[in-house]
């Protein structure tokens, strides 16, 4: 019997590191100034004071005849202004790299076709996103794995490198507790019957991309004790800063 032969989907070479790179930066750049809005810095006080406190310092630096001398007041907004900038484009970025990894996850998912077994016991080749749970599909050496399943006839060799990240082969076989493979992943040697157990939009590929795209990233315990300190501390700032002028007036004195 003539299998129905399927054109090998060729996995894209990695990108160099110069145009990764500068394919992240850039729009990273680009929201590390759209975030300085203050909606966006609710979640951040501390950065939010440090964005006011450069709105105010930068205002300084247009008013003449003030107790601050305007180069003085232009240094100190600069550097605000820095760090708010830089905070955001940290954040910006870690966001963007996230977002790749979940495109480079789908890419590898697009253009995908399988052998699926028919009622009379020939193989039809379909887009993979047409099986559903149950369907039986044949791969052969150097195919991508269509989707999540079970092994119910043959032994091969698979590269699970791009759900794992392990990049040694495991043996899938029937029976056993090696039996289950991953979609995306690609046969190194002989060939499989497989099982479908999973319909689109709810494999281990799927529910990876979700997690990706979904993901926020939580902070480290010194993270959260230092933003502790840190509104602690400009809390206390702000308090001595407002009460500087009654206390001065209380005391019959005046500020410079």
């Amino acid at each position: 019997m003539n299998m129905p032969v399927i054109k090998p989907v060729a996995m894209k070479a990695p990108e160099q590191s110069k145009t990764a790179i500068s394919a992240l930066w850039r729009p990273a750049l680009l929201q590390a100034f759209v975030k300085l809005d203050p909606r966006q810095l609710q979640r951040a006080p501390v950065m939010l004071v440090v964005e006011l406190t450069a709105i105010l310092t930068t205002v300084l630096c247009f008013i003449p005849d003030t107790a601050v001398p305007t180069f003085v007041a232009a240094q100190i907004a600069v550097w605000l202004w820095f760090t708010v900038l830089f905070a955001n484009f940290a954040e910006a970025l870690a966001e963007g790299r996230g977002k790749a990894r979940a495109d480079s996850l789908k890419a590898g998912s697009e253009g995908l076709s399988a052998r699926r077994k028919t009622g009379n016991g020939s193989f039809q080749v379909v887009p993979a996103a047409n099986l559903r749970k149950g369907d039986v599909v044949r791969v052969e050496a150097g195919e991508m794995i269509p989707g999540d399943g079970e092994v119910i006839e043959g032994i091969a060799a698979v590269n699970e490198a791009a759900i794992t990240g392990e990049s040694a082969p495991v043996i899938r076989e029937s029976g056993g507790d090696r039996s289950a493979v991953t979609g995306n992943t690609r046969l190194v040697s002989d060939w499989l019957l497989v099982k479908i157990t999973a319909n689109p939009g709810e494999s281990t590929l799927d529910r990876m991309i979700a997690l990706v795209e979904g993901a926020k990233r939580q902070k480290t315990p010194n993270e959260v004790a230092l933003d502790i300190l840190l509104i602690g501390l400009t809390l206390i700032f702000l308090l001595v800063v407002v009460t500087l002028q009654p206390f001065a007036h209380f005391a019959n004195g005046s500020l410079p």
